[in-house]
């Protein structure tokens, strides 16, 4: 009885520590599509556009920096993982093309960025994969 009281609160404190180390996953994980949203108007502004856009775009990259940083600074990485092996364990593969002078399951393109957390996946990269 004395043993499985020791387990008991051994998985408990185990608990309680994932729960505490990963406190705010669920705030991470909806702030993401807006830094989405962040790139793809920054995007925008390799397409010589006017200068008043171009202006509000520089903007949107000063905010986009601060949370980026913001979120490297709680352990948010985004996935390095264009031209790297296909891993079904942080991709999930939307697309498969033939690409000509790639190797076969090698990642092509990324059509969303995968994040992980303190070393824990929370959100799955959407790629293109090679056949």
């Amino acid at each position: 009885t004395s043993a499985e009281m020791q387990n008991m609160k051994r998985r408990m404190e185990e608990e309680k520590s994932n729960l505490l180390k990963y406190d705010g996953e669920e705030l991470i994980k909806k702030l993401l599509p807006i830094v989405d949203n962040f790139e793809r108007a920054i995007s925008m502004d390799d397409a010589n556009l006017e200068d008043e856009v171009s202006k509000f775009l520089n903007g949107f990259k000063m905010i986009y920096g601060n949370l980026s940083d913001t979120l490297q600074g709680y352990e948010v990485i985004a996935m390095d993982i264009l031209g790297k092996p296909f891993d079904p364990n942080t991709m999930n593969a939307v697309l498969v093309e033939e690409a000509v002078g790639v190797e076969p399951n090698m990642v092509i393109d990324v059509l969303q960025k995968g994040y992980t957390y303190k070393g824990k996946v929370i959100r799955y990269a959407m790629v293109k994969v090679s056949k």
